[in-house]
């Protein structure tokens, strides 16, 4: 049975982690954040085991990817100083999945809600071929990460700081993000570049990026749809490096972004001009990675 492969793939994967630890263990800045044991962090697990997002290449659901980064992340986090991080692995359909998400990182009253993917394409670009006696798809088209923030955050400003500090950290390893969501190809999921350093996109009408309290930020680590890198994205090197990433990210994070009171209104962008309309929101179909594959 397909689920009986994907816990197979699941605890195999885990196994490779905890021995590949020590041979790709990055080291920690020296210079932590003092609030570090304060502060804490939400890992949010993408899609659940019930609509499990993407299916890579090779067949692979994208929840898999995103439950194993996810957990080197914890750790990495775990080994910075902050012991308060949350892994956030919600169960249920898609749409339930996402109410659950949100309502549990408000109950938490985190600092910080950082949601784990693994992107796809959408269906016109995909390609076939024959994994193990089977038709599986594929694109080989684009390559690379891409970060996602709400304008429509209760902390843009903080969302914003975030992401760019995660994009640079992954920049500085060597880790290039993709252009192709600036691309006219991409038809309505065309976004826009709010930092062409970091590769840092908006995407207002993602639910877990406009209704959580916090800064909140989602990372496509990279196209499991991409035969090439799905390999590298399975691997513990590539998952120890943006791990690493993530927690100096935190790091700089937590020592630079003041919290900003609870309750409290963010404040409207400096464009803004009179009364500004909230956009009617259309939830997300999670039919592929965070909804941008068809």
């Amino acid at each position: 049975m397909l689920w009986l492969r994907v816990m197979g793939l699941l605890v195999a994967a885990a196994l490779a982690c905890a021995a590949a630890r020590a041979a790709y263990a990055e080291p920690q800045p020296a210079d932590g954040c003092k609030r570090a044991a304060a502060f804490r962090a939400i890992i949010d697990v993408g899609h659940t085991e019930k609509a499990p997002g993407a299916i890579s290449a090779r067949g692979v659901p994208e929840f898999v990817f995103n439950l194993n980064l996810a957990k080197r992340i914890e750790e990495q986090l775990f080994t910075a100083g902050f012991q308060r991080s949350v892994l956030l692995i919600t169960e249920g359909p898609a749409r339930q999945g996402l109410a659950k998400r949100v309502k549990r990182a408000k109950e938490l009253a985190a600092d910080l809600f950082l949601s784990i993917h693994h992107d796809s394409v959408p269906n016109r670009f995909l390609e076939k071929w024959e994994v193990e006696g089977k038709e599986r798809s594929f694109s080989d088209r684009f390559s690379g990460h891409s970060i996602f923030i709400s304008q429509d955050s209760s902390d843009y400003a903080g969302s914003l700081l975030f992401a760019s500090l995660l994009g640079g950290q992954l920049q500085e390893r060597g880790l290039k993000y993709t252009p192709h969501y600036t691309d006219p190809i991409m038809g309505n999921r065309k976004r826009r570049l709010v930092d062409a350093h970091a590769g840092v996109y908006r995407y207002d009408q993602l639910i877990v990026l406009r209704t959580t309290a916090m800064p909140a930020v989602l990372l496509e680590a990279g196209s499991i749809i991409n035969r090439e890198e799905e390999l590298r994205m399975a691997s513990a090197e590539h998952q120890a490096l943006t791990s690493a990433a993530v927690a100096n990210a935190v790091t700089a994070f937590c020592k630079t972004h003041q919290p900003r009171l609870r309750g409290m209104r963010r404040a409207e962008p400096a464009r803004s001009r009179g009364k500004r309309q909230r956009p009617t929101v259309t939830p997300v179909q999670q039919s592929g990675s965070a909804g941008l594959s068809d």
